[in-house]
C-alpha cells in the first residue's frame, strides 16, 4: 500500500473521463464487486482478477466514460501498480466490514478516495462510527459506502459516487471539520458574485439572479422558486438577503448548503462555467486562449472589446452616481474596485502618466479606453488575461476573449495595397537627453508644465491619445526613446519623430546620425521636430542645417515645438499620424522627382485620397461627408 503515496500527482486539468482503481487486501471482494456490477448478479466463480471494464458515457449518470480497474498483488507486479496509479482518477479502498480499516492503506494524497465496506451481508448494523475518525484524518476521503456484492447492495450507487467524487470533489470546496467553505472557494465564488452583480450595488437582484441562473444552468428560475431560495437564505442568515436581493454572504451560504446536502455538482457547474479547474484556479485555456499574431501584424481592441469595457465603466459609474460622484472618471478607489476580481493590480501608478486625466487627476473615460488600447497593442496576451479575469467570455457570451481583439493585416500588405484598416499607430520619439521628449509626450496628453508638477503618476516612456484624421479618431502611441546606441529592433515603428533642441548647437547631430543608421533606407517615415522653440534658435554644428538636411533626404520640413506654443501642438501630432498612415505617398514622389518632390508629393496625396474615396477604401458606405476630402487636404498641409 505504501507504493500509492509515492506516485501522487496534481490534477489541475478538467476530467474528461473517470478511471477507478480498486485496492484492498486479498479476498476482500474487489473482483466480486466488479462482476456483480456488470452481471447484475453475484458470480459463482470468481477469477483472481477482473479485466478492465469500460462503461460507455451514454449509460452513466454523469455522461462520461468510466473505466474500472481491478488490481491483484498475486497476479500483478509493483510496476503495474505504479503505472495504474499514474493514470487513476479515484481509489476505491476495500475492507471487509468485519475488519478494521488499516491506516496504512490511506497514504495517498491529492487523489479522491472512497472507503468501501464490502460483505456487509455478513454482519448486522453499521460500523460508521469506527470509520469517522479515519475520514476526519484524511481530507482525500470523499465518502464511505457499505455494500455487498452478494446481495447487490449499493453496488451501482458506489460507482456513481466514484464518478461524482472525480467530477465534483468535495475537498477543494469544503472543510467538513469546520463545516464551512474553504478560503480559495470563497475567493472564487466572490469573483463570480462580483461579475454577476451588473449594477455594482453588492446585491444580486431577481433579474441578476435569473441572468446568472440562465448562464450557468440554461433556464431562469420560476418566480416562486426564486422567492423560495431567498426565503431559505433569509431564515438561516442574518445578512443574506437585503433589499429583496441576495448578498455575497447569502450567495456563499447557498453554495455551502448545496455541498452539505451532497449537491456538489451545482457549485462545480457554477465554478467551471466561470473558468475554474479542479484546484479552483482559472484554467490556462480560459485565461490564455491561443491567438496567432504574425510578424508585421499588430493587435487592437475591436468593437466587442469596446462594448465590454464600456459595460464595466458604466457599472462603476452607476455606483458613483449613487454616491453623488458625477465626474465620469475613475478614482483610485474605483480603479481598485474595477480590478477586485483579479489577484493583482494590473495597472500601476504609471497609468496616470500614460493617458489623459480629469481635472481631479483621475483617469477619464477617454484615458480608460486609451490605456486598454495600449495594453492590447503592447502585450495582447496579458490583455487577454485581464479580460478573462473580468469575465469577458461570460458576460459577452463568447467562446473566449480573443473575440475582443482584432489582429491587423501585415504592414507589408498594407503598403502593397496602399490602404490600412489599423486604428493604432506607434511613434518613436527619439532624441538626446534634455531635448524635451517628456514634455512632448505630456503635451500630447494636453498637460501643461504646471499640471505635471501635481500629476500622481511617475514618469513613463509611453503616452497614448487619439488624433482626429478626417473626422475619424486614430490612436497614436508615443514612446520616449533615449539611448546612445539604438538597436535596429528598437527603431521599428510606424513613424519616427526625430527631436532636437533648437537652443543646443550639438543636438541635431544625434538625430542625423540616428536617421542615417536606422531610417534612411528602411521606408519608415520620419518627422523632424525642433523642441524649445520659444528659445533663441542657434546654428547647429552639424554640416548642414536641419532644413537643409530634410531637403537633401527628401523629408518634410522641420516642425517646431514648445510647451508655451500650445496652438502648434495639434498640427504636429496630426502630421505624425498622417505620416504613419500614409508612409509611401510623399516618399515615392519625392525620391523620383528631387526638389519638386514636396509639391508632387502633395499632388500624389490628392490623387491617392480621391482614389480612396472613389473606391471606398477608408470609409464605410453612407459615412462620407462632402467636406471630407477638404478635411484630408487641410490635415496634410
Amino acid at each position: 500500500p505504501q507504493l500509492v503515496g509515492a506516485f501522487n500527482r496534481e490534477r489541475s486539468e478538467m476530467k474528461r473521463d473517470v478511471r477507478i482503481l480498486l485496492l484492498g487486501e486479498p479476498k476482500v471482494g474487489k473482483t466480486s464487486l466488479i462482476m456483480s456490477l456488470v452481471g447484475e448478479e453475484f458470480p459463482e466463480l470468481v477469477p483472481l482478477r477482473a479485466e478492465e471494464i469500460t462503461i460507455p458515457a451514454d449509460v452513466t449518470p454523469e455522461k462520461v466514460p468510466t473505466h474500472i480497474v481491478d488490481y491483484s498483488e498475486t497476479e500483478q507486479s509493483d510496476e503495474v501498480l505504479r503505472e495504474e496509479i499514474v493514470k487513476v482518477r479515484i481509489f476505491l479502498i476495500l475492507n471487509e466490514y468485519n475488519n478494521s480499516i488499516k491506516n496504512g492503506s490511506l497514504c495517498c494524497r491529492r487523489i479522491p478516495i472512497i472507503l468501501v465496506g464490502n460483505k456487509s451481508d455478513l454482519r448486522s448494523g453499521s460500523s460508521m462510527e469506527s470509520i469517522l475518525p479515519i475520514m476526519n484524518q484524511f481530507s482525500e476521503i470523499e465518502t464511505c459506502v457499505e455494500c455487498s456484492a452478494k446481495n447487490l447492495k449499493n453496488i451501482s450507487e458506489l460507482f456513481y459516487y466514484a464518478q461524482k467524487a472525480v467530477l465534483h470533489p468535495t475537498a477543494p470546496l469544503y472543510d467538513p471539520e469546520d463545516k464551512q467553505l474553504k478560503l480559495q472557494c470563497v475567493r472564487a465564488l466572490s469573483r463570480i458574485f462580483s461579475i454577476s452583480d451588473q449594477d455594482n450595488d453588492h446585491i444580486l437582484s431577481d433579474a441578476e439572479l435569473n441572468c446568472f441562473q440562465k448562464l450557468c444552468f440554461g433556464n431562469p428560475l420560476a418566480p416562486q422558486a426564486l422567492e423560495d431560495v431567498k426565503t431559505v437564505v433569509w431564515k438561516n442568515t442574518s445578512d443574506g438577503v437585503q433589499d429583496n436581493g441576495l448578498t455575497l454572504n447569502g450567495f456563499l451560504f447557498l453554495n455551502t448548503l448545496f455541498i452539505q446536502r451532497g449537491r456538489h455538482e451545482t457549485t462545480w457547474t457554477i465554478l467551471r462555467k466561470f473558468g475554474y479547474d479542479d484546484t479552483l484556479d482559472l484554467t490556462d485555456d480560459y485565461l490564455y486562449p491561443p491567438l496567432r499574431v504574425s510578424v508585421g501584424c499588430t493587435t487592437e481592441l475591436n468593437h466587442l472589446g469596446h462594448q465590454f469595457l464600456q459595460k464595466l465603466f458604466d457599472k462603476l459609474m452607476i455606483a458613483s452616481l449613487l454616491l453623488q460622484d458625477k465626474d465620469s472618471a475613475l478614482s483610485p478607489a474605483e480603479l481598485k474596485n474595477l480590478f477586485s476580481v483579479l489577484p493583482y493590480m494590473p495597472w500601476g501608478p504609471e497609468v496616470y502618466s500614460n493617458v489623459s486625466l480629469s481635472d481631479d487627476n483621475y483617469i477619464s473615460q477617454h484615458g480608460y479606453f486609451c490605456q486598454w488600447m495600449l495594453s492590447a497593442y503592447l502585450d495582447v496576451h496579458r490583455c487577454l488575461e485581464h479580460l478573462g479575469y473580468l469575465g469577458y467570455p461570460i458576460l459577452m457570451e463568447r467562446e473566449s476573449q480573443t473575440s475582443a481583439i482584432t489582429v491587423t493585416r501585415e504592414k507589408a500588405l498594407d503598403l502593397e495595397k496602399r490602404q490600412t484598416q489599423r486604428t493604432v499607430f506607434l511613434c518613436k520619439v527619439i532624441g538626446p537627453r534634455g531635448t524635451g521628449k517628456t514634455d512632448f509626450l505630456q503635451a500630447f496628453l494636453q498637460r501643461s508644465t504646471e499640471r505635471n508638477e501635481r500629476d500622481p503618476g511617475p514618469p513613463t516612456i509611453y503616452a497614448i491619445n487619439t488624433v482626429s484624421v478626417a473626422n475619424q479618431d486614430k490612436y497614436l502611441i508615443e514612446v520616449d526613446v533615449e539611448t546612445e546606441f539604438l538597436k535596429t529592433a528598437d527603431a521599428a515603428c510606424d513613424v519616427a519623430c526625430l527631436m532636437y533642441d533648437v537652443s543646443d548647437p550639438d543636438s541635431f547631430n544625434y538625430c542625423a546620425s540616428i536617421y542615417k543608421q536606422h531610417y534612411m533606407d528602411r521606408g519608415i517615415p520620419c518627422v523632424v521636430v525642433g523642441s524649445k522653440a520659444d528659445l533663441i534658435e542657434v546654428k547647429q554644428h552639424h554640416g548642414m542645417s536641419p532644413s537643409e538636411f530634410c531637403y537633401k533626404h527628401r523629408l518634410p520640413s522641420p516642425l517646431h515645438f514648445s510647451t508655451l506654443l500650445t496652438h502648434t501642438h495639434t498640427h504636429i501630432y496630426s502630421k505624425l499620424t498622417w505620416a504613419a498612415m500614409y508612409p509611401l505617398v510623399r516618399y515615392r514622389s519625392s525620391q523620383r522627382h528631387g526638389p519638386r518632390g514636396e509639391a508632387l508629393g502633395f499632388t500624389c496625396v490628392c490623387r491617392f485620397v480621391l482614389n480612396s474615396f472613389r473606391h471606398e477604401l477608408f470609409f464605410p458606405e453612407n459615412q462620407l461627408k462632402p467636406t471630407s476630402a477638404v478635411m484630408y487636404f487641410a490635415e496634410f498641409t
